[in-house]
Formats: structure tokens, sequence, C-alpha cells
């Protein structure tokens, strides 16, 4: 049993362990308050609670959303509920709390600090409530208990509340044992009150619902009181007697309350009526609350000898002076305690109510505090005074005055403010002296003559300093997330734009709260138009007028007026309508000048979100569509997608489009800004253009008000894609114009409805086209019949088929790559061949309650990301760790697991190895299942990979199946490979054009998916989607990646626009420059494929070999300083594209064949037959990568790729003469692979620049006809020259060039100074402007604070240059003349295109795709190397490396998309969220990196980087680079060569388990 140092964290554990909801009301979801802290802390140590025996479900409330709204369902669903909040939320909540005070929910409540409000527990004092107070720390504590422990017993909610700052003094207290709190929570709901009248639903007013209990008869009668829990006897009470104040009275006389149920059970109540009893259910009275809280108070008392009562005195038996404190007591409290208090004021008592309410009258009042007292001094903490007497004081004046009588005790009442300990004793004798008793001279009067004895004390006193009440303590914040939407607004209307409740607004005597909320903006903004139309009146009035000097602002004015309410003609009128008046300068003119604001037509917008405009009930949009004001509201729903499915009827977001459009006069928009930003643009504008009211709800799901933009997105794309969040546009007006009023957006929902609608159609055709077949199209009974009879009988023969079979045997996998299911497959089909009854399933598609009849089972699953299961078992490990009933003890099982043992190389993450496959095992152990082998552990460590563990452990399976010795097996065919799948395809074809055709799925078969790469085009899926998908039975949302062949990187700004239009059209909205300067769309759907590709076909494009076991496409430095040199080099980048060009015909039958004329459009390379004179049937082993870099630029990365093309000049340096050819280098790794790793080129000599075509041919031929077929690991160039050795490979290339009289001559010097772009305005040789765009990652897309692709566009349509792609995903704008340069740069600083003032750091980063479409990522890069950069640049910053060019990269996988071999400082994905830290590449690109830290998240990476960052800057010599440092100061050992990559790491892997 811990301490507990706050009254919030016992508080806390109290509700906690007393609740089945607990709801934590906080100042926003990523704000903890002082509660949900400690929430947190019992959530994750698993404790439960004495309720239902489970963990409380803890609900974060936004203190402004209507917080207790949550109540209702759980209340309804029979749950208890506890509420944890501040004393802010209660004013507000008053037309909740008349509601929830008939239902046992618990409201903990504290007071607002430093200087407690007490007026806001007064003020909701009549809501039904029962009140009960607490003041120290110890008190929190029992009282809290107390106050669960009622609400249960009398089916009343209770507010329990307290000032925080009583108790800051208390030491720590031993938290309330478990027993001491599960018996009183028990003994409270032994006898629970019941409820009666339930009615309709419905908020803010009574639902009828009363908490009642049940007497036993009629008349009333005495009865005999039944004991508390504790043995004690309690005060009898009386029934309640009405007074006159209209409070309760209890007298001290024999009780006649008994004649309920007993709550305590202890004694039977006896009765002396005579007459016969009857049950009758009445409302629970405030007799019984008494009751109730004076048992459990004495049970508290009886366990722990702490006492308390409704009314606590303390002070002297004899006191004629006391107190009575509606506020906080500790200052007083100490002051009377102290050892030199004043003698007078020995003798003063202090009174608290701690039932606050019900108020219970003045015999308990009178049985509380001493008979002498004669006089009591009425403290009351409230701060603003609306009335005279104070709540408290009129309470106890009721209750002490008879009715037509005078009270024997004298009340008069103080305001107390704040008191400190050193103003304490004087506030007491103030009060003290004005307390004097009536003997006491106060003042002498000399009136007639005679001195007399004032007998009146002064009321309304203020006692301590005057504490100014607070508007509004909580200050509403937007989450910088809402930016998204609130920045289009901004760009879209800028100075137009008008938010009425926006924060910064300035709102005298408002509260911040009142003033954000929609209801509030809309007022003003119906103020602010008549403001506007009466100066359209003076306006009018004006141009009528004589008063000006000359006709021209009256001519003005006259235009203006007459379209004052055309927002197009309005603002175009206006600066001139201003600039005629301000020439006038006339007192008329100055007049309207005043309110010159009013000449511009504003857009007008409201704001509605959770976070801080919250709409109450909704009420601001019946506001906005009830008044047909032209007035656009922006409503956010942050709501998670993942929290779509709560039950909280009153929580549940209200369908207001729905709502919305059944008005009938309202445009209406439903957008998502992650899903589609030209949606929200088109929408806006619609919206603003509408005349009348415009609704738009903007999706924008979050947890937290700080999550990550990348957590938004992918919620963001579930919710739409699942249909959960329809984008649609519903234009009312439309329809005078004939065209459509609703435009369905979501492209999902879209297909869907056309198939559904296509599908239909077709019927409907067939049947009236063929009238025979009617009958069978619309009458299909008796057919339906027959299939059924079949399928019956098809059932049976293969039931009695099963019969002869041996035993079963079910196999279920999980994997992710392919891996484990294959093998699940293989082993399914070799127990076939063994006799046994064998059926295989992924786990998640297996139901979970079939296993325990199941007789043998094997689960085969791979290991992904930390130990966990892949994505096809996460459902069933989850079900299967978390289930207590199931009884395998008839199940045989056995497990083989697959991982690497070094795949997490430090000791302490030893335990991730085969880590699903062990803890499956360990589970179907405990629970009952017996095994028929050990686990099998497959490990791609050993000489033969998880083959070597597999041939172990199959064996022993068919043993335990007692099939181990079986004859003629039939031979197995051998797994179908890359080069079947080439050689069968006749030359790229496979069955690609069937599966296009297939409509029943988004996918296409295996063996095609390998062979569109050689088209252009991969398969993906959207992995945001792939759970969501998958749960909801549907299939992964596939779509195509289609990737342009463009040698140099060179396009044409036709080309430009044309590739942009195909982004919106065909794919995503988005454009992606690789890597390897070439244009990659991205969310191509199948049905879209063919047409995205003829698209890039008129645009004089190709994709052909821009994928796949080929020569991809060249590469070649953008340089645009020397435009003629760079002329020359594309030239022969050209060159060597065409002529490596495939020859096959396929691409042109499949994607390019007009289908009705049947004539083939021909493309680049114009290839004529199916005959491949340079690849041959199979092609080549792997794919095949070219680049050319021209000194002293290498930003192509020329040592990386297998052909590696230095461009070397003449001798008067202005034309091409040769080139330094570079072979063997590559990026592609496998991690903890130690076989695979990268390989820098090596140097084969100087090639003449019109012969490297030819050189290029002949080290490709080569690489054909001597590359690894059988293991594509280890199929790429670079091992084939390490197998073969540098100088034999070149002597084999050698001889394939002298035939052409061509000799690898020696290299000619270069020199490389950096491999980055060089950004923002330069000039060329012949004058010509070139600007390059900083493209963050190479992804070319709009968003709310960056509109880059509309800029790019809007300049390709003035450009006569062209577009370079560069080779770090960047854009330069080449060849742009003097005259243009001007209107150029205007876009370019309307876009903000021209920034390229960012870090060092920054501008040299790179990244490949990864999530959420590359199916080979282990984790973000992408998405995440922005935000890591962002985290980076405050330290870059303090060390002065903030314009320092270090070269980052970031890939999700070790493939090596962007290079990240060759760089500084590189991450490459080892599991979500988890990166390998390579450091010590060169600047140049020149040397490898190697391997530094293994498997680091987030705080590690950005721990080690500041550290590293700080040395370096402190280190470094003079113009040395980062990579440099890193080796030279010993943090990291340097690369030679490919081959010693993985040898003498930082990180060493650590030995054993």
């Amino acid at each position: 049993m811990g301490s507990v140092a706050s009254p919030a964290e016992a508080v806390a554990r109290i509700a906690y362990l007393a609740s089945d909801v607990v709801l934590s009301v906080q100042p926003s979801l990523s704000t903890e308050s002082e509660f949900s802290c400690h929430f947190s802390r019992f959530t994750a140590n698993g404790s439960k609670n004495f309720v239902s025996k489970t963990l409380p479900e803890i609900i974060p409330v936004r203190q402004n959303a209507d917080p207790l709204l949550s109540a209702y369902t759980p209340l309804r669903a029979g749950k208890l509920v506890s509420v944890t909040t501040s004393s802010s939320i209660l004013l507000n909540s008053v037309p909740h709390l008349y509601k929830l005070s008939q239902y046992p929910v618990v409201l903990h409540v504290a007071l607002a600090t430093p200087h407690a409000d007490f007026s806001e527990i007064s003020s909701i004092r009549q809501s039904g409530f029962t009140f009960l107070q607490s003041e120290t720390l110890q008190e929190a504590q029992d009282i809290a208990l107390s106050a669960h422990a009622l609400a249960v017993r009398s089916g009343k909610g209770v507010i329990h509340f307290w000032d925080p700052s009583n108790s800051l003094g208390d030491n720590p207290i031993a938290a309330e044992s478990r027993e001491v709190i599960q018996a009183l929570l028990e003994n409270g709901a032994r006898v629970k009150a019941s409820h009666s009248g339930e009615v309709e639903q419905t908020l803010y007013t009574s639902s009828g619902r009363t908490a009642t209990v049940t007497d036993l008869g009629l008349p009333a009668v005495a009865a005999q009181d039944s004991a508390p829990i504790s043995g004690e006897a309690l005060s009898p009470v009386t029934a309640p007697v009405s007074s006159t104040n209209g409070h309760t009275e209890i007298s001290s006389a024999a009780s006649t309350s008994s004649r309920r149920d007993s709550s305590s059970g202890a004694t039977d109540p006896s009765s002396v009526a005579t007459s016969v009893e009857t049950p009758i259910a009445r409302a629970i009275n405030a007799t019984d609350i008494f009751t109730y809280v004076s048992e459990i108070w004495a049970a508290i008392s009886h366990i722990t000898g702490r006492s308390y009562s409704a009314i606590e005195y303390s002070g002297p038996p004899d006191a004629e002076a006391a107190l009575f404190v509606f506020g906080s007591t500790g200052v007083f409290v100490d002051v009377l305690d102290a050892d030199d208090v004043p003698v007078e004021l020995t003798n003063l008592g202090i009174i608290t109510a701690r039932l606050y309410r019900p108020w219970l009258g003045s015999a308990v009042l009178l049985d509380s505090i001493p008979k002498t007292i004669t006089k009591i001094a009425v403290l009351e903490q409230i701060k603003r005074k609306t009335t005279k007497w104070g709540p408290s004081f009129l309470d106890l004046l009721s209750s002490l005055s008879p009715s037509g009588g005078k009270s024997p005790i004298s009340l008069v009442q103080y305001r107390l403010g704040h008191i400190d300990a050193s103003t304490a004793l004087q506030a007491l004798k103030g009060i003290f002296q004005n307390l004097a008793p009536p003997t006491t001279p106060r003042k002498h009067s000399r009136r007639r003559g005679r001195s007399q004895t004032a007998l009146l004390s002064i009321q309304n006193l203020t006692i301590g300093n005057e504490v100014e009440p607070v508007i509004d303590s909580f200050t509403p914040e937007q989450p910088e997330l809402e930016n998204a939407y609130l920045k289009i607004l901004d760009q879209l209307f800028s100075n137009r734009l008008y938010i009425a409740n926006r924060l910064s607004e300035k709102n005298a005597g408002v509260s911040a709260t009142m003033a954000a909320s929609p209801e509030y903006g809309f007022g003003s903004l119906l103020a602010r138009t008549e403001r506007r139309q009466q100066f359209i009146r003076e306006a009018e009035e004006a141009a009528r007028s004589n008063q000006f000097i000359t006709e021209a602002p009256k001519q003005w004015l006259s235009r203006w007026v007459l379209n004052a309410n055309d927002t197009s003609k309005a603002n175009e009128y206006a600066p001139e309508v201003i600039a005629r008046l301000s020439n006038d300068g006339t007192r008329l003119a100055g007049t309207l000048l005043d309110k010159k604001a009013f000449f511009f037509k504003e857009a007008q917008w409201l704001i509605g979100s959770d976070a801080w405009a919250y709409d109450l009930g909704n009420s601001g949009v019946h506001h906005v569509l009830a008044s047909g004001a032209n007035v656009n509201m922006l409503i956010i729903d942050s709501e998670p997608y993942s929290e779509r499915t709560a039950a909280d009827s009153m929580r549940r977001k209200k369908d207001i489009g729905l709502y919305a459009m059944n008005f009938g006069n309202a445009y209406v928009a439903s957008v998502a800004v992650y899903s589609s930003y030209t949606q929200v643009l088109q929408a806006f504008i619609e919206a603003e253009k509408f005349n009348g009211p415009s609704i738009v709800l903007a999706y924008l799901p979050y947890q937290k008000e700080n999550d990550s933009p990348l957590s938004v997105l992918q919620d963001t794309k579930k919710a739409v894609d699942m249909g959960y969040w329809p984008l649609y546009r519903w234009d009312p007006s439309n329809e005078g114009n004939g065209e459509p009023t609703f435009s369905l957006d979501s492209e999902r929902i879209k297909r869907e409805l056309e198939e559904f609608l296509r599908r239909d159609n077709q019927l409907t055709q067939v049947m009236n086209r063929h009238p025979q077949f009617a009958a069978s199209l619309s009458e299909s009974y008796g057919s339906e019949v027959r299939k059924l009879q079949k399928r019956k009988a098809k059932d049976a023969y293969e039931q009695m088929l099963e019969g002869l079979y041996g035993a079963p045997l079910t196999i279920l996998f999980a994997s992710d790559n392919g891996n484990a299911e294959n093998l699940a497959k293989r082993l399914g089909n070799r127990g076939k061949a063994r006799g046994l009854k064998t059926m295989v399933f992924a786990m998640d598609d297996y139901p979970l309650e079939d296993l325990p009849n199941e007789e043998n089972v094997v689960f085969i699953t791979s290991t992904a990301g930390q130990g966990e299961f892949p994505q096809n078992g996460h459902a069933f490990w989850k079900a299967i760790k978390d289930s207590t009933d199931l009884d395998l003890s008839n199940t045989h099982y056995s497990v083989f697991a697959l991982g690497d043992s070094h795949y997490w190389p430090r000791k302490e993450d030893k335990i991730f190895y085969n880590k699903p496959g062990k803890d499956l095992d360990a589970q179907l152990k405990f629970l009952g299942g017996k095994e028929l082998t050990v686990i099998g552990l497959g490990d791609d460590q050993d000489p033969d990979g998880f083959q070597t563990g597999y041939q172990e452990w199959e064996p022993r399976l068919w043993q335990a199946l007692n099939v181990a010795n079986v004859e003629g097996l039939p031979e197995e065919p051998p797994p179908l490979t890359n080069e079947d799948i080439k050689i069968a395809s006749n030359y790229l074809r496979g069955t690609i054009a069937e599966g296009l055709e297939d409509t029943s799925t988004g996918a296409i078969s295996a063996s095609d998916q390998q062979l569109t790469k050689f088209h252009g085009t991969y398969m993906q899926d959207d992995r945001d989607l792939r759970d969501e998908r998958k749960a909801q039975g549907l299939e992964p949302a596939y779509s195509f990646m289609i990737r342009c062949r463009l040698p140099g990187g060179v396009a044409t700004p036709s080309q430009w626009q044309q590739m942009d239009a195909i982004a919106s059209a065909h794919g995503n909205e988005t454009m992606k420059l690789t890597t390897r300067q070439t244009f990659q769309f991205h969310g191509v759907i199948k049905s879209k494929l063919r047409p995205a590709m003829r698209a890039i076909n008129k645009a004089l494009m190709t994709t052909i070999a821009a994928c796949g076991d080929v020569n991809r496409n060249v590469m070649c430095s953008s340089l645009p300083t020397m435009s003629e040199y760079h002329h020359e080099v594309h030239a022969v980048s050209k060159r060597i594209s065409d002529h490596l060009l495939p020859s096959t015909t396929a691409y042109h039958e499949i994607w390019l064949k007009d289908s009705t004329t049947g004539e083939k459009t021909q493309v680049a390379g114009d290839a004529v037959q199916d005959f491949e004179p340079l690849y041959g049937p199979t092609y080549l082993p792997r794919k095949f990568k070219i680049s050319i870099a021209i000194p002293p630029h290498n930003d192509t990365d020329v040592y990386a790729h297998d052909i590696g093309l230095i461009a070397i000049r003449t001798k008067d340096n202005k034309h091409l003469e040769g080139f330094n050819v570079l072979a063997g280098g590559g990026m592609g790794v496998t991690h903890n692979n130690k076989k695979t790793y990268p390989r820098l080129g090596y140097m084969m000599g100087y090639v003449p620049a019109d012969k490297v075509h030819l050189a290029c041919e002949k080290i490709m031929l080569v690489q054909r006809d001597h590359g690894d077929r059988k293991n594509r690991k280890h199929a790429r160039l670079k091992y084939t020259m390490d197998d073969m050795g540098n100088e034999v490979f070149k002597a084999k290339v050698q001889d394939l060039l002298d035939p052409l009289k061509i000799k690898f001559e020696a290299p000619r010097p270069f020199k490389f100074d950096s491999n980055i772009d060089t950004f923002g305005w330069t000039k060329d040789e012949h004058g010509l402007n070139h600007f390059t765009f900083f493209i963050e990652n190479g992804r070319v897309e709009d968003t709310a604070e960056f509109p880059m692709r509309t800029g790019l566009r809007e300049i390709a349509k003035i450009h006569q240059g062209e577009f370079r792609l560069t080779g770090n995903q960047h854009l330069t704008l080449s060849n742009v003349t003097d005259e243009a340069k001007p209107q150029i740069a205007e876009l370019m600083k309307k876009y903000k295109l021209d920034n390229t003032q960012f870090s060092g750091l920054r501008l040299s980063s790179s990244a490949c795709v990864a999530f959420p479409t590359c199916g080979l990522a282990m984790a973000e890069s992408e998405r995440y190397l922005p935000e890591l950069i962002t985290k980076l640049e405050s330290c870059l910053e303090e060390n002065g490396l903030a314009q320092d060019s270090i070269v980052m990269r970031m890939t999700g996988c070790p493939n090596g998309c962007a290079r990240p071999w060759v760089a500084e400082a590189a991450f490459v994905g080892k599991a979500y969220g988890a990166y390998n830290m390579y450091l010590g590449g060169g600047y140049h690109g020149q040397r490898l990196n190697k391997l530094y830290r293994s498997s680091i998240k987030e705080d590690e990476i950005l721990e080690i980087m500041r550290g590293l960052l700080a040395r370096y800057s402190k280190e470094r010599n003079a113009g040395e680079r980062f990579g440099d440092w890193t080796i030279r100061a010993g943090v990291i050992n340097e690369t030679t060569e490919g081959k010693n990559f993985h040898e003498n790491t930082a990180e060493e892997e650590s030995d054993g388990e």
C-alpha cells in the first residue's frame, strides 16, 4: 500500500477503483489534468476496479466540449460513472446537472487555484445533487470514498468538491487499502435505490427519472432505526418536515424513516403499526441521504477511527461565538490552534458543512454545535457578489429563525477574500470585534445625553484582500493541425477573409470561450452585415448629394452602390472609390472613409471545432441554416476513425450534412484535406460564391491536438477509403442551371456505385434486347434450386472422398513477404501426398472457436518488426493471447518460426528473434495443447537460411503423424523463379492484357506483377489501409505506380503540364520526382492504368524499361551553368537509353493498341519485332542502371550505379570529349545478410563520347551472360565483378570491344567537389537564367501551406525553356530569358516557390517513398524525414551549423533507392519506427558509410545526432566535411570497399541469446 501525495491523486485512485467509466475532463486532449496522469499510471499497472473486476474505461474529454454529455450513455447502460474535473465546467453544465442528479454519478470537483471561488458550487446547489466537501488530503480520500458509496446507495448524483490550496502543506498519507474500499463499496451496493419514470432520452431537460426507495406501508408510524454496518447506533432521525424556507428539517425525535428498506441489513425494522403494510415507492429525500451518509461515515469511523458528520464543529465546547465558513478553513484553523493565539480568540469555534446539500435544517445544525453559541459569523468565499445576502447566510438564517419568532443566535455575514498566514490573525481579530457579545460596549452615543450599548453588528464586511473575478479561467487554443484548413482559407480569400469567431479577435468583457463559439460569431456576423447595409444606404445618399467638390466621387460611389453585394465588382471598385474620396477632402468624404473597410465585400466565415469553438448542441449550425443569411461555416470534425463505432449516442456525430441538405437552402460539402486537397479548394470557392448559408464539413481526425500530420493522414485515408467519411458537394443553385446538384467525390464509393449501376443496366439491356432471356434473368428460383442440388451432391461426394484420406492436418500461417505462406502451402501439398487431409489458411482467416475441434494443427509464422506477428496474424494472436476459455487438450500442434538471429544485434534485443513463434508455442502449451514435435526455428543466418532448421523440423512432424515412411511420393516441381516467368512470358506479354480486363479484383497475378515492371509499373497496395480493409473483409487497396523513362531528366513545359494532368486524372494528385530523374505516379487503379500509359505516350514519353531486369532510366547531371555542355552530355544519355531499349512489341500491344481499329501506336524506340538482340528472351539477371556525372558536380551519385560515366571536357573546357567509365556500383543490401553489400564502381578507363554507348552495351552483355540467375540477391553486376575479379571482368568486356576497335584508355583527370544541387538563380554562358527549386524528397503536391503543384503548373503555361529533374529529387527551371524572368519570378513569389532559405541539412537530404505504397518498406521515410530534420534544426543553429551542408538520406528498407550508403549520415528502416544509422560516407559520394547504431528509434537518433553535431562544430578542421570528420575523430571506421562494409562496425553484434 503506497502513499498519496495530493487530493487529486487520492480522488483519482478512488474514482478509478469505484467506477466502470471515468470521464477525465482536461483542458485539451494533449494537456493532462491533475487527475489524468494518475489514471494513466493506474491503467499502465493493470489495476482492476471493484465494480466489474476489469480495467475501468478512462475517457478524456475536453472541458470546453460539453463534457458531461458523455456521461449519459454509460449511465443508461447501468454503468457506474465518475467525473474528475475542475470547477470551471459547472455553470455551463447546469442543464445536464438537473438530469444527472437522478443517476448514481459522482463528480469530483477541484476548485480553481490559487484563489478558489465557492460561488461555482453555491450556484448549482439546487440542481438536485448531494454535495460533500473535503478540506485536507486525508478528508479528500475519505470523502471521495463516501461519495461513491453514497451514490451507489442512494441512486442519486453526488458532487465532491474541495479547494486544493487548502491541503498544500499536508504530508503524504497512506493509500486506503483495497479491502477497506471494497468493503465500503459493497456495503453501499447491498441495498440500492431503484429508479422510476424513465421516458424518452432528451437533452437539457428532465427525463422524468427519479431515484426512489420502497416504504413498507401506510400510514407512517414510528419504528426502530436499523443499525449501521459498524454495529454502532446512529442518532435517530425522523421523516422530513417541511420548513418555511423550503429546506428539509430533520428532528431528533424518534425516527419514522425506518419503514423503508434498511440499508444496513443488521436488524429488521420492528414496526408497531397495526394496519396491513403495502410496499410503496417514494422519491429519495433528505432524510434518506442523511441516513445513508451517516451509516457510511459510521463505518469509516469503525474501521479507521476517523469521524465525519454532516455539520462539523471544532473549538471549545462552551464557545459563545463561531465562524461558519463556506470556503477554505485551513488558514483559520492554523491560527486558532497555535499556542500563541490571543486570549480573546481562544473561545472561537469553526463550523463547516461537510454535507452541504441537502441542507438539513436546524435540528442537525443545533445538535452539532455547542448550546452556548449566540453569534455566528458566516464567511463565504465568493468572488463576485450578486445578492445582498449570501446563500450560506440564508441557509443558516432560515434554519435558525423559528416561524414568527426571533432566533437565539445572531448571524453576521462576511465576504471572504484572499487571506494568507500573515494576515489571518488580524482578520480573525476584526471578525471577533464585530461579533463581540451584546454586553460589550461597542460605541458610545451622546445623543439625548446618555450612553447606550450597540447591539447590532456590521453586516457584509469583506475580510482579506478582494480577489478580482476571472471572466474565464479557461483559454481555448487552436490546434496547429487545424491550420491545414485555415491556411487554405487565408490563401484563397486573403484580405477579404473575416472569421467572426477567430481566437485573435478582441471582445471586451466577453470570455474567450464565449467569443470563440459559433453562436456568438454568428451574432457578430449578423451585426456586421447590418452595419454594412447601413453603410450602403449612407453611400447611396451621399451619391445623390451635392456635397462633394467634384463629380468623380459621386460617379464611383454610384457604381459601387449598384454592385455593393457583388463580390468581384464591389472589391474591384472599392480601391477606386477610396482613392476618389481621399482626394475630395470634404467632411462627407471623411465620414465615409472612416468606415472604408465596408467598401470591400468580405468572405465571412464561422469555425466550429471541438478543440476551441465548440458548437453546443449544434445550435450554431441551426441558426445559420434557419437564418438563410449568406454566412459560411467550416465545421472541423476531429473524431478519429478508430473511434467511429463508439456506442455513445449522445456523442455520436450527427449527420450535419444531411441535416443541412434537408433545409434545402444551403450549400453543403464534406471534405478532407489529407485525402483531396483539390476538392477542399473547390468546396471553399463554391461555398463563398453561393448566395446563402454554406456548411463545409472538414475531416481532421486526431487523438491529441499535438498528433503528427502523418498519423492524421493515415486515419483520414482509412476513413475516406472505407466510406466512413464521404467526400461530396451539394449545391442547390445548380438546379436552376440544369446542372447536377450533388457531386460525389469519394473515388471508392463512386466506383462501387458505378459498378452497381453498370451491372443493373447490363441486365436491363439484355432483357430488352432478348425478351426470351427475361424470365431467366428476373425469375431464377428454379435455377437456384438446381444449383443448390448440385452443390449438395458435390459436397457429399467430397465428404466421401475425405473419408478415404488419413488424419486431418490444418496448417495456419502468418506471413508478410510470402516466405511463411509459401512454406505452408508446400507443407500442405506434401501432407496431401502422404495421405493427410490438409487445409491451409492465413491465421486471421481461421475461426479461432474451431481450434479446440482440430486434431492436428501446424503453425508457421515469420517475424515482423520488433518481434511482432505479420499483419495477417495480428488478430489471431491477439485473440488467442487474451483467451482464457480455449481448451486445446484434444489438439496436437507444432510451430515452425522464421526469423533472423542477427536482425536485432544488441544483446537486449535478442528476445525478438523468432518471438512470435516462441510466444505462440508457449500460449498453446498454456491452453493445454499437446506438442507433436518441439518448435522449429528457422534462422536466416544459417548456411541455407531458414531451410536449415526447416529440414530438421519437417521429418519430425511426419514422424509424429505416422506418415514418415511413405513410398512413391511424387516429385515436387521446383519453385517458380523470375527466370521461369520471363522465359514463359513471350517477350514480356504474360497474361497482362487478360489481367487488365478482369474487373473482379484490383490486382493482377503474381507472374504478371513481375512482368509489368518491365513495362514501367509496379502493383502496390496502400499499407495505411491494409489492416482496416482486411478487418472489413475487403481486398487490399491495390493500385499501381507508374514510372516514366526520361533520359537525362529533361522535359518540356508541355510535357510538365501533361504529367500534371495525369496526376489529377489517373493518380493521387501528386507527382514524385525520383532519385533517377524521372516522373513517378502513385495511386493509379487498374482501370486507369491503360489510359494513364496512353496519356504518357501522348506526351511523347514512354514507360518501357523504366523498371525490370533491363537497363533503366539513364541519369545525367542537370548542370544549369553550362547549357551547351549539358546539351551535348544529355544527347549521349539519350543515345545510350535508345540503344539499350528492349525491342519487344508487347508494350505497344498491351498499352497503346487501339481496341477499335487494332492499330498500334509507336513510341520511343520504334520497336517492331519480337526479337531481343541485346537481351534475349530472359533479359538481364537483375536491374541495370547507368548514370552520367559532369565534374565538379556528382549530383547523380555516379559511383553508385552499375555503370557510371564521368564526363571529360575538351582542352578548351567548352565541349564534351569523352567519359571515364566506372562499372560495378550498386546499392541494394539485405539486413544482416553479410553476403550482400553496397559497392562503388570500379574505374575501367576512358572511352570517347561517340563510342561510349557501345562500351555500355558490352558491359551489360557480360553481365547478361555471367550474372547469377539462380540467386537474385547475388545477381547484380557488383557481385559478378567481385566473383570474377575486376581485371578479369574488364578483359571480357575488352574482348567484346576489340572487334569495334574500342579500347579502354587511361582515365582522364577529374575532380568532384559536391553531390548536392545549387539552389536559386544562376546564369549560363548564353545569358539564360536557371532556377533550381527545392522540392522536399521530390514530392510535387499542393498543401495548405505550399501550393507547389499549382505554382509549377502556372509557370509551365508561360515558360519557353525546359524543366530539368535532378538526381537529388529537385527541379531546375532552365533557359529563362531576361525578358521572361520578372513574370516567372512573380509567379514563384506568389506560390512561395522562390524560397530556398532552408537549413543546409534539409537542402542536402533525400528520401525514398516507403510507406504507404512501397511493399518493401519496413519504416517510414519520405513522410518522416522532414519531421526528423525539423527536430534537429534547433541543434544545428545552436552549434552554428544551420547553413552547413551535411548529406543525410533515409530509406524505408535496405534496397537503397535513395542511395543511402554513400551519404554522410543515413537512416535505413529496420522496423516501423526503428532505423539502422550509418556514418562516414563521402560528401562527394565517393565513399561508402558504415553501420554506427542498429535498430534505434527517434529519441536515440536525436540524442546521438545532437551529440555528434556538437562535437563536429567544435572539433572539425577548416572545410572538413561531416563524413570525413567522423572517420578522423574515430567515431566510425572507414569503408574502403564494399566487401568490408560489414567489418569493424561501431556496433558489433552480441553473442548468445
